[in-house]
């Protein structure tokens, strides 16, 4: 027969060469609609049922539904679409076209992860003649990167529905059960200028900065002496104050200080309830010294993460790879797709070492690997005779 579809190196060329990055900075922002349109065009040549969904408030960002198949259940491939921003001056090659040295293909989202399209793609052309008791889906997500809108768009649709998913983000073909979340939070204290000679004529929001911190920090520690999880590395809920500013000169009294910092909760822990607990330690403290207060969000955050060890989807892929399941410290879309019931998992080509770094690859040696796992992924969980589970 003959093949519909560039072969792998073909499409993840394609690919790369379509800028698709998402940034909270409009000057770097891309539309994503020439690679959804390409996988759209190449799905539709694999017999799936292609449906196109622009993202609400997202003028030029897309998502994709591509399903082969009826009735329900079934299992769902989900990579996202966009890239995050590069410098062209650190690459040694060009990021928007697919390069090939040391046994690796360089490009911008050829681990994260437009490599996972074309091998996904690959998967469903080798299984074309299998007869699907259940639905194959392919989705593709927009601003992953940024703000998880395609994700977020996906729980308000409420779809797609499957009892499977699997992120084919890099995790080196080893399967991923569970990741922290991840908050980033700003608070800003806001006084009275004056001159500093008389403390008395203002109110410093920087010194209320000062006693909020420590209060903040030691609920940095009291949170990782309460919470603890043995299936990570960093076994702890994590807490970095990154950025402070306040005041415009010495001989003033700092009228306003600002403040951002993350938060990476374990699973089981609830960000509301952590945001709550922030705020009744810093609070008073503006209260006492006659500060405003204003502590909200910097984006919405992805909450953490985790798929029990005895769900059928984590038994396949342990057998698939010969690896046990495991956490990792980034965050994905996936708690996004196991709202809406599915049994989640990530897995996917590449490391996260070479995510948004400059000469971004894909080593060669993990491709005919990766498309082997999800031709069994397609069989176990959509093919008739599959694994009743």
């Amino acid at each position: 027969m003959q093949r519909p579809i560039p072969d792998i190196r073909g499409m993840l060329g394609e690919l790369v060469a379509m800028p698709s990055i998402s940034s909270v900075s409009p000057e770097w922002d891309r539309s994503n609609e020439a690679v959804i349109t390409r996988l759209a065009q190449w799905l539709g040549e694999l017999d799936f049922r292609v449906e196109t969904m622009p993202v609400p408030g997202a003028p030029g960002k897309f998502n994709l539904i591509a399903t082969r198949g009826e009735g329900p259940g079934g299992l769902v491939l989900s990579g996202h679409t966009d890239t995050v921003p590069f410098d062209d001056q650190r690459w040694q090659s060009d990021p928007f076209a697919l390069t090939e040295r040391d046994d690796r293909w360089y490009g911008l989202g050829t681990c994260d992860m437009k490599g996972f399209f074309a091998l996904a793609l690959e998967a469903a052309w080798r299984t074309r003649g299998q007869d699907l008791a259940e639905p194959l889906v392919i989705l593709a997500t927009a601003d992953e990167e940024s703000a998880m809108g395609g994700a977020r768009a996906l729980i308000e649709a409420g779809r797609p529905k499957a009892r499977h998913a699997v992120i084919g983000e890099p995790t080196e073909l080893r399967p991923v059960r569970m990741h922290k979340g991840i908050m980033m939070e700003r608070l800003v204290f806001r006084g009275q200028s004056g001159h500093s000679s008389n403390p008395a004529l203002g109110r410093n929001a920087l010194e209320g900065m000062n006693e909020a911190l420590t209060r903040i920090l030691a609920y940095r520690d009291e949170l990782q002496r309460n919470h603890r999880h043995p299936g990570f590395r960093v076994d702890y809920p994590t807490l970095n104050p990154g950025h402070i500013h306040g005041g415009d000169n010495p001989n003033r009294i700092c009228a306003e200080c600002e403040l951002h910092f993350d938060l990476r909760p374990l699973p089981g822990m609830d960000p509301q309830a952590l945001r709550r607990g922030i705020l009744e330690r810093v609070g008073p403290v503006a209260e006492q010294r006659g500060l405003s207060c204003t502590f909200e969000p910097l984006f919405d955050g992805v909450p953490p993460f985790e798929e029990p060890e005895t769900a059928r989807l984590v038994g396949i892929c342990e057998r698939l790879t010969g690896h046990a399941a495991e956490g990792v410290a980034f965050a994905t879309e996936a708690p996004f797709l196991q709202q809406l019931g599915m049994e989640t998992l990530v897995l996917g080509p590449g490391s996260i070492d070479q995510a948004h770094q400059p000469d971004e690859f894909l080593a060669l040696s993990q491709i005919e690997p990766m498309v082997t796992i999800l031709t069994g992924l397609i069989e176990q969980c959509c093919a008739k005779g599959g694994d009743p589970g």
